[in-house]
């Protein structure tokens, strides 16, 4: 049996059960004046039209899951090979008044400075932080909350906060950043201990005076270590 014919057998077969919508939903997270946001948008269409939701879109007949979540960040942001990761499923069967949906969750981790902001605004999306976003559509709030959790999990025993940094940073911004994550404050001369002994930085011999005369020295990561922890693991025990 060829490929037509199976599908036209496919076709009959299915026909007996009820279509149903899947769909994609994207937890972007940025780093931005010292907060921890996630993008979102304000709805141009029905259902909820006026609300303000994350950003979505349904899969098409010609992708996958991943392909569909990489197409709608690309679309949203322009930036390719980000840190993106499948999260959870939501299949209530009235979770959208619109239809019958399943949306599949997923976050992202981009570093704000790569974006081309009018291209974002241009979408209609705009940057809220972490704790204000509290009225979103349909389930996209607990959608947030899984990340959020998911991303605490991961930062301790992957170094995912690089991926929120400029390329080029300072310790105290790293630790403002997992400060942000974890919505806590930690010791300064314990958080900078515990980092440089993962020895996955390379300190520059150049310093960031934005905050200080004094200022602090930037570091990047490590590209080859980075690399390995993301593979293996470790335990950064904050």
């Amino acid at each position: 049996m060829n490929s037509t014919e199976q599908k036209k057998t496919n076709q009959k077969y299915y026909s007996k059960f009820t279509r149903i919508y899947v769909a994609v939903d994207c937890i972007i997270f940025g780093f931005l004046n010292n907060e921890l946001k996630i993008l979102i948008l304000t709805r141009d269409f029905e259902p909820a039209m006026g609300k303000s939701s994350l950003i979505g879109g349904f899969v098409r007949k010609d992708e996958s899951l991943d392909d569909a979540a990489e197409r709608i960040l690309y679309d949203l942001t322009g930036l390719e090979n980000v840190f993106l990761e499948q999260l959870y499923s939501y299949g209530k069967i009235e979770r959208d008044p619109g239809e019958r949906v399943i949306s599949v969750s997923y976050y992202a981790l981009l570093k704000v400075q790569d974006l081309d902001h009018d291209h974002v605004e241009k979408h209609g999306a705009r940057w809220c932080n972490i704790g204000e976003c509290n009225e979103l559509v349909f389930d996209h709030n607990d959608m947030v909350e899984r990340a959020l959790t998911r991303l605490r999990r991961r930062a301790k025993n992957q170094p995912l906060g690089f991926e929120l940094l400029p390329r080029k940073f300072t310790i105290p911004q790293l630790q403002v950043l997992y400060e942000a994550i974890y919505q806590k404050k930690f010791d300064n001369r314990n958080f900078r201990k515990k980092l440089l002994a993962m020895n996955v930085l390379e300190k520059l011999e150049i310093k960031d005076k934005s905050t200080s005369k004094k200022g602090a020295y930037l570091y990047r990561f490590d590209k080859k270590r980075y690399n390995r922890f993301l593979e293996e693991g470790f335990l950064f025990d904050l």
